[in-house]
């Protein structure tokens, strides 16, 4: 239970900036003690406090990133490549061929960020983006 509330503390934290941004933003630390007990969470720490976190789920061979975030004192240190990265190969390691996401279409700095990394987008709706990776 500890475990969970530091993650939900992190991930209300990162998206505490986008949050003032965007009000249409669901609870995105919602669930998090289900999100442990059913999905995959890497948790990224850095100096003994956790920095960033990555909760995914993986179904056949189609992986889901359903969040990611990162502590914004630790912004700059490279967290989020990490944990995308070390998500990309776990979820290949467990068979998946593909991963996918959803982002928002007020946050273009994500868009640019998974295009960067080898992502493009799929379909575009009012206020989400959707977009794939093949591993």
């Amino acid at each position: 239970m500890q475990d969970a509330m530091l993650l939900k503390d992190c991930i209300d934290r990162a998206y505490a900036p986008i949050r003032e941004k965007l009000s249409d933003l669901p609870d995105v630390s919602a669930g998090v003690e289900e999100d442990i007990a059913k999905k995959t969470v890497l948790v990224a720490e850095y100096d003994g406090e956790i920095a960033g976190c990555a909760i995914f789920s993986i179904q056949e061979k189609k992986a889901h990133l359903v969040n990611i975030a990162v502590d914004p004192s630790f912004k700059g240190k490279g967290i989020g490549k990490a944990l995308i990265a070390a998500m990309e190969a776990t979820s290949k390691e467990r068979g998946a061929t593909e991963i996918r996401l959803a982002t928002h279409v007020d946050l273009p700095e994500n868009v640019s960020l998974y295009q960067h990394l080898g992502w493009h987008e799929t379909l575009r709706t009012e206020n989400k983006i959707l977009m794939l990776k093949t591993l």
